[in-house]
């Protein structure tokens, strides 16, 4: 038999002269384990492993962020319906306490418009009773009459000299054409009189229903030392003249 050198160059038994086979492979052959590898294996599997439980501890954790999450936020959204609902009650409430205000103040401004159109009519009543009476005065004789005043009274009356100028006492005149006079309509006469200095003052109505059971029963006396007569128009010209001078 043929002995071989050694330094003859023979075929791979195991890569059959390829020389393409890994090092694994090689090994595997060979009957020998690659500790190496293996422990790389069981480094990357219990990297693997790790990395797994840390995933699914990870995906627990957000789990229960995500349920408590829900959680609480549920029950912020429960505590702001309730502010909510408090809110909206607190506005409808609001809401119609403006409303009432409102038509409040729309039926103070009709009943306010309703008085002014009635205050204007017994203003132009009372003017035109005042005008009428300064007419009729000025027909009397031997008296005068001023102009309007513009306030303490509607005029003043005074006996006339043989000249025309007015004599003393003069005279102030309230005239009222009213359902009643009242016992302030007999108080404001004096306090004008006070005011112009003047002794005597006349208030006359329109019709003696207008004036008081009283004032019917004392037509003439003293107040606050003042002397009031309490007449009326119906009672004629010459009736009222001659009561009020007659009196004084």
């Amino acid at each position: 038999m043929p002995s071989s050198s050694p330094t003859e160059r023979i075929e791979c038994p195991l890569c059959s002269g390829t020389g393409e086979l890994t090092r694994a492979e090689i090994l595997d052959r060979l009957g020998v384990k690659d500790f190496a590898r293996v422990a790389q294996l069981s480094a990357e599997e219990a990297f693997r492993l790790l990395q797994s439980k840390h995933d699914r501890e990870h995906q627990s954790a957000w789990s229960r962020f995500e349920t408590e999450l829900a959680k609480r936020t549920a029950e912020i959204r429960e505590c702001h319906k309730d502010e909510l609902r408090s809110a909206q009650s607190d506005r409808d409430d609001l809401t119609r306490r403006v409303e009432d205000c409102l038509r409040e103040v729309a039926q103070l401004r009709e009943r306010n418009q309703e008085l002014e159109a009635e205050m204007a009519k017994v203003a132009r009543v009372g003017r035109k009773e005042e005008l009428d009476f300064a007419d009729e005065a000025r027909t009397w004789a031997g008296i005068c009459v001023s102009e309007k005043l513009p306030r303490n009274g509607d005029f003043i009356l005074a006996y006339c000299d043989p000249s025309g100028a007015p004599l003393e006492p003069r005279i102030v005149v309230d005239n009222k054409d009213k359902s009643i006079v009242t016992e302030g309509d007999v108080k404001k006469l004096i306090r004008d009189a006070k005011e112009r200095r003047i002794p005597v003052a006349i208030i006359v109505a329109r019709e003696e229903s207008q004036l008081r059971q009283q004032d019917r029963e004392r037509r003439w006396g003293q107040e606050d030392g003042i002397w009031v007569l309490r007449t009326t128009r119906h009672l004629g010209k010459k009736s009222t003249c001659s009561m009020c001078f007659d009196a004084g």
